[in-house]
């Protein structure tokens, strides 16, 4: 497999620190409010990463934070009159419910900052004792950019280019910075400001040294991937590096990666300018699988745009038609499975070792038809496609449209007259493809027994010729919430 790092510019083969262990470490949201679109974008593709890692048979140990303490927190916490422990915790919580929305696997570690300062003081201690560091007036802690050598390594700058302080407000001691770029390790208490006692003075930690000090903590040492979107290279990644590297002697990542930005109708989201869009208000429209398909429809370093009208790329009216012709093929094959009293087990192949094995023994089985065995092999092509380009910087993009080559040939191929192993096969191959990506297509609910009479009762009626009172409850089960469609193979009802 070989992945874009950001530090140095090119696709390079990924080797890990330990044999098929991954430590990989992703920086969270901030939660003072709801999360917006643009913070779905890294947890999907990485998450998406992960189960890719894990399929290749890598156990990985993935961490992700929540700051919990910051400027727009306590900002916040003021204008609403609440704790900044309060605010938090309920975004800390809403954030977790959309990430359960969007199928995001639950991390190895979500640590929170506030639980971390000791930490932090311990980290800015050394730096200021190996002389990394310096301490103002009012207690104010500098990181000094003046004696590292490679500041700027992973933002590919130079000093002169730099500038720093885009996450902070101004503070008091500011004037007192021996360089322009020196950015802030520890700020000094203000009124009604939450803050914790330290050498330095009472204060709390600035932004950047937070991450440096959770990730090794949490993943056990040097990162083997260090991810976020790319509005993070500078200067927050690039502080860090600086501050781990410095006290620690060593890379603090082997790979940093980063995902584009998503843009609103061609346009950077923006509060001011009335495009932002949360995550919440967006799976309103498109539920959690269509949104996780359309994020991964763009390759994950490419810039994405979301559009709000219908019938433009990157819309939720596609976003919602892709993943219907995606879920229309998986809900039929089951279909025709149920139909032939096979059920499906939930269990999923664990690498892609099971599942060659799979796909090597079905191809062997005397079974299938000539015609079904060529499809199964086209599959299985197509397939390996997919691998390919998930290994080649995880191109989601280019390995989705293998999924739909699979489905076109499951919807021309899968009918009531196929062999059992042929549908199931079809059926195994996609759930495995999709499950990777983290895309679910949950199996339909179990109808209540009156409904099941209902159905029962049309067909009935409808061998009976009696077409009027199987209009009568089509209609009858279609104010119900039941939306029936008549096949070649059978009735098929989906909730409305």
């Amino acid at each position: 497999m070989k992945i874009f790092n950001t530090l140095t510019r090119q696709k390079e083969e990924f080797k890990t620190i330990e044999k098929n262990k991954v430590r990989m470490y992703v920086c969270g949201p901030t939660v003072y409010d709801f999360i917006h679109i643009g913070n779905a974008r890294p947890m999907i593709v990485f998450d998406s990463f992960r189960r890719y890692l894990e399929f290749l048979g890598n156990e990985v140990c993935y961490v992700s934070n929540f700051t919990d303490i910051d400027d727009k927190i306590i900002k916040r916490a003021n204008e609403l009159g609440i704790s900044t422990e309060e605010l938090t915790k309920k975004y800390a919580d809403e954030c977790k419910s959309d990430m359960q929305s969007l199928n995001i696997k639950k991390y190895t570690y979500n640590p929170l900052a506030t639980e971390e300062i000791d930490g932090m003081i311990d980290l800015i201690q050394k730096l200021l004792d190996k002389g990394f560091a310096y301490k103002t007036q009012d207690g104010t802690v500098y990181y000094d950019v003046s004696k590292d050598k490679e500041y700027g390594k992973l933002s590919h700058k130079n000093l002169d280019e730099l500038q720093s302080g885009f996450r902070e407000l101004k503070v008091t001691g500011e004037e007192d910075k021996k360089n322009i770029n020196d950015f802030v390790l520890w700020k000094p208490k203000k009124e009604g400001e939450p803050y914790w006692e330290s050498p330095f003075c009472d204060g709390r930690p600035g932004w950047h040294t937070e991450c440096c000090v959770m990730a090794p903590k949490y993943c056990g040492g040097r990162l083997d991937i260090h991810a976020g979107g790319e509005d993070l290279i500078f200067p927050h990644h690039e502080n860090e590096i600086a501050q781990y590297e410095a006290v620690v002697d060593k890379p603090f990542a082997e790979y940093w990666m980063h995902n584009a930005f998503l843009n609103i109708n061609e346009t950077k989201m923006s509060k001011s300018l009335g495009n932002f869009l949360t995550v919440r208000e967006i799976l309103k429209k498109t539920g959690g699988p269509a949104l996780r398909l359309l994020m991964l429809t763009s390759n994950y370093r490419t810039m994405l745009n979301f559009n709000t009208d219908d019938g433009k790329e990157g819309s939720v009216e596609k976003a919602l038609s892709a993943y219907d012709r995606v879920s229309n093929c998986v809900k039929n094959l089951l279909f025709l499975l149920d139909n032939k009293n096979v059920k499906v087990s939930n269990e999923e192949f664990k690498n892609k070792t099971e599942f060659e094995s799979y796909t090597a023994d079905v191809v062997k089985d005397k079974d299938l038809s000539n015609d079904e065995l060529s499809a199964i092999k086209k599959a299985i092509e197509y397939a390996n496609i997919y691998f390919e380009k998930l290994d080649d910087d995880f191109n989601t993009a280019d390995a989705i449209t293998q999924i739909y080559e699979i489905i076109t040939i499951a919807n021309q191929n899968a009918n009531a007259n196929s062999s059992v192993l042929f549908i199931l096969s079809m059926y195994q191959i996609l759930n495995c493809l999709l499950g990777i990506l983290g895309i679910e297509v949950k199996k339909e609910e179990m109808l209540d027994e009156d409904i099941q009479k209902k159905i029962d009762e049309r067909e009935q009626a409808r061998k009976n010729k009696d077409y009027k009172r199987a209009d009568e409850i089509r209609k009858e089960l279609f104010d119900m919430g039941i939306e029936l469609e008549d096949t070649r193979d059978g009735v098929k009802y989906k909730r409305r």
